[in-house]
């Protein structure tokens, strides 16, 4: 169980020991919402959602809130996180945007897996984008810059990248209905 507080709001997770960052909320997740602007009423998705911190919080903040992720114990959990503080939130088992139809989002939340291949981030950017409204973000967290940074500026047009912490926090907003760069797949 982890109780905690992220800008005023106090929390408290169950967590479970085969999922990602289970004794504390992870230091990136922590610098992402440390530059996130979540506005009351926007819809937002916490994409890989974990146990559901980011989704919970934003929630909390008076967003409508999705959380999707492909670990049946993370949704499992994520959901009864959400009904633990209070919040109303639709979560859902999903590998990436697969399995997953909503679109029209104002906001994406992210702290993808770090992998070799680059694989699921690149789903994630590349789906993502897709699901914004347009004027919506994309805010991803990582320890690695340059191939987040060239993905995301090659889809969106541009990118705001901050160094918090030792992470990287990248913001993109969607400024038009096709990728910037249309070789960018």
């Amino acid at each position: 169980m982890i109780e905690t507080s992220i800008d005023g709001v106090d929390l408290r997770l169950e967590t479970a020991p085969t999922l990602f960052s289970p004794r504390a909320v992870d230091k990136g997740t922590l610098a992402m919402l440390s530059q996130a602007s979540i506005a009351p009423g926007a819809k937002v998705l916490d994409l890989g959602c974990g146990y559901g911190v980011v989704g919970i919080l934003a929630a909390k903040r008076g967003a409508r809130v999705w959380m999707l992720d492909k670990d049946p114990a993370a949704v499992a959990l994520a959901r009864a996180n959400a009904a633990a503080n209070g919040v109303d939130a639709v979560v859902v088992q999903s590998d990436g945007f697969r399995e997953f139809g909503e679109a029209g989002f104002d906001l994406i939340l992210c702290n993808p897996p770090y992998q070799a291949d680059f694989a699921v981030p690149k789903h994630f950017i590349e789906k993502g984008f897709n699901r914004l409204l347009l004027g919506g973000r994309m805010a991803m967290v990582t320890k690695r810059e340059l191939w987040y940074r060239n993905k995301l500026a090659a889809i969106f047009g541009g990118v705001t990248v901050r160094h918090v912490d030792g992470y990287v926090v990248f913001q993109a907003i969607k400024k038009r209905a096709a990728y910037a760069n249309r070789t960018a797949g």
